[in-house]
């Protein structure tokens, strides 16, 4: 079908205005998602309604720590990504198109979707696993849909997209959880193809527009773990943010082209939690890292905890009650708390 945030050029060239590479593609050209094709003249999206995975997950698995605890989030995604990691997780769907020229999965109407998640008992759509904003036309439809039937909706996302697309899907989002990869351009270059500027700014409308955020930095050693670098990453998240912005520091394992790359060391975590802590962050998180502590959420005010969590499928919530903690009745920031 026909994509959504694109501009007509001469000679039959479109621009692509979906994510921030801005890709100007010639006809029978793709974007670097390789998932958007210029046919005649008219930006096409190849990935509408193919899902490659589905799955109802629980919301911590996103991670979302304060967005719905305790539920069940319908999960999707189909095949492609706009940016292409070192070190990604799930690469043999992410970058399947780009490196195998294929495009595969399963044929889903946005009714299929919304129609499945309510049978499944789940609380809200996840647009996971890959990048969203690559299958942005399907989730718009699904997420106005799902809404309509009181289902929520979340992305987990890079954050590269534009603002024009965070404007035309913010009043179907409900929250979003964008993946911090460095506070260092010169790392999104080598290792992302991309640039920190855009997630940080994209970061900020987000919140601007009223989307919940949560945000998620996957510490990798040697390459984005620096002291100096948790830091500034710690203080942008507090200082422009906000001090309520839940922060997980989620903990790497060798993958995709990082295979030579050693698992983040529990005390470098443990490290990178009291420097957020330091900035004035108020709810930290370590991930990836079963059994911490730093999977808890503790209040704000009075320090008790009031959710607890022993992985993804064991969750306590019954010391929040109408989104305040049931010790001393202070809000906890997030959304269906």
């Amino acid at each position: 079908m026909e994509a959504y945030l694109y501009e007509k050029l001469k000679d039959n060239k479109v621009a692509c205005r979906l994510c921030n590479h801005c890709c100007e593609i010639k006809p029978d050209g793709y974007g670097r998602c390789k998932v958007r094709q210029n046919v005649g003249g008219t930006l096409q999206t190849l990935v509408y309604g193919k899902l490659i995975a589905i799955n109802p997950d629980p919301i911590e698995k996103k991670p979302f720590y304060h967005f719905a605890p305790g539920t069940l989030a319908y999960s999707i995604a189909t095949a492609g990504c706009n940016l292409r990691c070192d070190f990604c997780q799930n690469v043999e769907i992410s970058q399947m198109p780009r490196a195998t020229g294929k495009i595969t999965g399963a044929d889903y109407s946005p009714a299929d979707v919304v129609t499945d998640a309510l049978r499944t008992g789940c609380h809200s759509i996840a647009y996971t696993y890959t990048e969203p904003t690559i299958f942005f036309e399907f989730a718009c439809d699904t997420a106005q849909l799902a809404h309509s039937k009181g289902l929520k909706n979340v992305f987990v996302s890079n954050g590269y997209m534009t603002t024009a697309a965070i404007d035309m899907i913010a009043p179907f989002l409900d929250a979003i959880n964008v993946d911090l990869k460095a506070f260092d351009d010169d790392f999104y270059q080598a290792n992302c193809g991309a640039r920190l500027e855009p997630v940080k700014e994209n970061l900020l409308h987000l919140k601007k527009r009223g989307v919940f955020v949560e945000v998620t930095t996957l510490l990798i050693p040697g390459l984005n773990d620096s002291t100096a670098e948790i830091k500034a990453a710690a203080r942008f998240i507090a200082d422009r943010l906000g001090p309520e912005t839940p922060w997980h520091l989620s903990r790497f394992h060798p993958a995709y082209k990082r295979t030579d790359v050693s698992p983040t060391p529990a005390n470098v975590l443990t490290q990178a939690y009291e420097i957020g802590k330091k900035a004035g962050l108020k709810y930290v998180y370590i991930g990836n890292l079963h059994g911490h502590d730093g999977e808890n959420t503790y209040c704000a005010n009075c320090g008790e905890l009031i959710i607890e969590r022993a992985g993804f499928f064991n969750v306590k919530t019954d010391k929040v009650q109408s989104g305040r903690c049931a010790y001393c009745g202070n809000p906890l920031p997030g959304v269906d708390m």
